[in-house]
């Protein structure tokens, strides 16, 4: 059948477990970096609205209180059973890099195995976190006195736009991590890994609404987030347009923010996966308690 059309896949958003279209209808092409002129497109991909924001927010928050309560070894075994399901799509997750023209596949494959690594990574860091921030803190006076790390509730994530992969995970799965809730806002030039990610989610068993995954115009995303007063934090790799949008937005509301530098290299994973990865998604409660006699 030498003149049969191939079938172009649409991808929807993953918003609570499920796979819902985009509320306002729209698609948008995801084209190959050098042959963009040519306007072919190698996928579709949903244009996410602010009431898909609404609903994934909602999502998240249903399922973050739950989430949070789960012991961090049981949180430590599904981010693993995360990185078997990303090892087990590997050539898939290096084809979603490599489709869109921007990286090689020699660079597609490093940075697939890279976001493995990294996700193995954060998986072990689920139970050890409390241990290594928190801890017991010597005062003067007959008191203990304990400092506990706790998840800061709805994190919203804009994941970087070249690194696709691996930048998605290393600034989302911090948050999901140490019991938080994402909402995360994939690459919008190349939203497939981020997409493959989202599809492998059921598969390693995190919760419904624990991570959401919305792609579209960050031209839209951003003020939604900024001004949306249910999210608790931020994680933003992002132009200085939407920095601005987002800084102006969090000191209304009173959000945590993190802005990532666009350029940043996700590769130095030495960086990226040390407690200082867990600043913007956590917070310090403590506690003192009189000893008794």
């Amino acid at each position: 059948m030498t003149n049969r059309a191939d079938i172009t896949k649409t991808w929807k958003l993953f918003i609570g477990g499920a796979y819902p279209r985009s509320e306002s209808g729209r698609v948008a092409p995801v084209v190959h970096a050098r042959k963009s002129a040519a306007g072919i497109a190698v996928a579709y991909a949903a244009q996410a609205s602010r009431k898909d924001l609404r609903d994934a927010v909602e999502a998240a928050r249903a399922a973050q209180e739950k989430w949070a309560a789960s012991s961090g070894y049981l949180r430590g075994q599904i981010l693993y059973r995360l990185a078997e399901v990303l090892e087990g799509r590997r050539e898939e997750l290096i084809e979603a890099i490599r489709v869109s023209g921007r990286v090689g596949k020699g660079d597609a494959r490093r940075e697939v195995v890279a976001a493995i690594d990294t996700t193995v990574s954060f998986a072990g860091w689920t139970d050890k976190l409390d241990c290594v921030v928190g801890g017991r803190n010597p005062v003067s006076g007959p008191f203990h006195c304990f400092s506990q790390v706790e998840a800061s509730g709805v994190v919203a994530v804009f994941a970087p736009e070249e690194s696709s992969l691996l930048g998605f995970l290393t600034l989302t799965l911090p948050a999901i991590a140490c019991g938080c809730s994402v909402v995360a806002v994939a690459s919008s030039a190349d939203p497939l890994p981020a997409l493959v990610v989202a599809e492998c989610a059921p598969s390693a068993d995190i919760p419904a609404g624990v991570l959401n995954l919305l792609t579209g115009s960050r031209d839209e995303l951003v003020p939604a987030v900024a001004s949306h007063r249910d999210i608790d934090a931020v994680v933003a790799s992002v132009n200085q347009e939407h920095a601005k949008t987002l800084q102006l937005g969090v000191s209304e509301n009173f959000k945590r923010l993190r802005l990532v530098d666009p350029n940043a290299d996700f590769m130095k994973n030495d960086i990226w996966t040390t407690p200082r990865a867990f600043d913007a998604v956590t917070e310090i409660k403590t506690t003192w308690h009189t000893v008794g006699s």
